[in-house]
């Protein structure tokens, strides 16, 4: 593994989060979403947005996966102020895994406190159904990489950080009570699963054996993202609530053909259950 001494350091998170604060002005974000596929629409709903490309901000790549607009929409969002990524880096997009978690340090460098971080995801769990949504209590990085490694910046977290509660669990208390709040159309309660999240390098979706494996070793659900910028959270001090989608039953034994559509298919249909828990958690965590 390259490893290149001069990406991801403190000098261009300043620069990068400088470059934002100059469109802010006085606007001060204190809660962070990164919305995975087929979630972006929350951002729409921020209002008084400011909007800010990705191709605007020093030092940050492109989103290039359908579904991800690439863009950070900054404003109110029941009555806090909010930082949101329409669309997210990967991995698997060729990006090394600093570039991939550079915005995390950019948002907590600009304030923010509190981060939730949303993906779709394959559920590996046979008590789950496609379209429910799992509240991440822990995670299994199987993407052979870490974002950490290489020299550390001191200025953007020590050394050795602790992930013994890399997802925090006062905000998923919180969050499962508010899911009893939420209703679907047909008024029916939120179902909120919990379970662990196996995150990939991808892009290629695994193979039977492989999702029997991760299902072995205690996965719930598998997915392409999140635990690189969840390391990066914990290594800057951030708070962490994260919920997935489940977009698909990736079941080993009765694993079926699957496409990068079927995925958005499915997170669009669930988006007003997922955007009322994550108003509901915005609106009444503490930060």
């Amino acid at each position: 593994m390259s490893i290149n001494p001069n990406e991801g350091t403190y000098a261009q998170v300043r620069e990068a989060s400088q470059a934002i604060q100059d469109k802010l002005g006085q606007v001060r974000p204190v809660i962070g979403l990164i919305l995975g596929s087929g979630l972006g629409d929350l951002a729409d709903q921020i209002q008084n947005p400011i909007v800010i490309d990705y191709h605007d901000v020093p030092h940050f790549p492109v989103s290039t996966v359908e579904g991800h607009a690439g863009r950070f929409v900054v404003g109110e969002l029941e009555g806090r102020t909010v930082i949101a990524m329409q669309g997210r880096f990967h991995f698997y997009e060729g990006y090394s895994m600093k570039k991939v978690v550079f915005p995390v340090y950019v948002m907590r460098e600009l304030g923010v406190k509190t981060l939730v971080i949303t993906n779709a995801a394959g559920g590996m769990n046979r008590n789950f159904r496609a379209g429910d949504l799992m509240l991440i209590s822990d995670h299994i990085n199987m993407t052979g990489a870490s974002p950490l490694i290489g020299p550390n910046d001191p200025e953007l977290g020590v050394r050795f950080p602790d992930m013994s509660q890399a997802y925090n669990r006062e905000y998923r208390v919180l969050a499962k009570k508010l899911a009893e709040e939420v209703r679907d159309d047909a008024g029916q309660p939120l179902v909120l699963q919990e379970g662990v999240y196996c995150g990939i390098s991808g892009p290629a979706y695994m193979t039977p054996a492989e999702l029997m494996m991760l299902a072995r070793v205690g996965g719930d659900a598998v997915g392409m993202s999140t635990v690189g910028e969840v390391i990066a959270a914990s290594h800057g001090g951030l708070k962490v609530l994260g919920i997935s989608c489940i977009t698909d039953m990736a079941i080993g034994e009765e694993l079926e053909p699957l496409t990068h559509e079927q995925v958005m298919e499915v997170a669009n249909r669930t988006k007003p259950k997922f955007q009322a828990l994550v108003k509901a958690f915005v609106r009444q965590v503490e930060v």
